[in-house]
């Protein structure tokens, strides 16, 4: 039986911050592989206007192109709408694995504001990305008892950032990589 990791994100782009984490956590908790899962339309960003889901869907692929036990899942994209980690989990959750759902430590401390907590619950285990910088509130959710923690190092890339310094004619060079980069730049995105 497989432990596979599940990350969610829109990618927009995808960027060496999102892979460094997501290597540190493969190693962590000895992952068979990780699954990138581009959502359509983020429940909690659902006023945000992001980039066509097949250049978000094609820099994953050209990112992960070279790394062994990372793969893609458009599942999301397809399915268009609100994009619920819910379904996804429902979806990819079979007999021949085990899923842990990867968030971050942000995502933890609003996850009972997330569809069917309980339920993602009994589909996964809930692993949380933590940095030095993340303080655990005073006031906790019930999520945080059953969630595991792991430290992951802090990369402060964003890609509201990287959207910003394509648009103002700066380099991304040492933010995604280098496929990625050509890709943006080669279509003209962003601008």
């Amino acid at each position: 039986m497989s432990v596979v990791g599940i990350m969610g994100g829109t990618f927009d782009p995808i960027h060496y911050g999102h892979l460094i984490t997501a290597q540190a956590v493969k190693e962590i908790r000895n992952l068979d592989k990780i699954i990138l899962v581009p959502c359509y339309i983020s429940p909690h960003k659902t006023d945000a206007i992001n980039l066509d889901s097949h250049h978000r869907l094609k820099m994953i692929e050209l990112a992960i192109s070279d790394l062994k036990g990372f793969e893609v899942n458009d599942y999301e994209l397809k399915k268009g709408g609100i994009s619920y980690t819910i379904d996804t989990l429902r979806k990819l959750k079979d007999s021949d694995n085990k899923l842990e759902l990867i968030i971050g430590f942000d995502n933890l401390v609003k996850f009972d504001t997330w569809e069917n907590p309980d339920e993602i619950l009994e589909l996964a285990k809930l692993v949380v990305m933590r940095r030095k910088i993340d303080i655990i509130p005073k006031k906790k959710n019930k999520y945080f008892d059953t969630a595991i923690l792991v430290d992951t190092p802090s990369i402060e890339i964003n890609a509201t950032q990287i959207r910003k310094r394509v648009k103002d004619d700066l380099m991304i060079d040492f933010l995604v990589p280098k496929k990625v980069k050509e890709y943006i730049y080669d279509l003209n995105l962003y601008k």
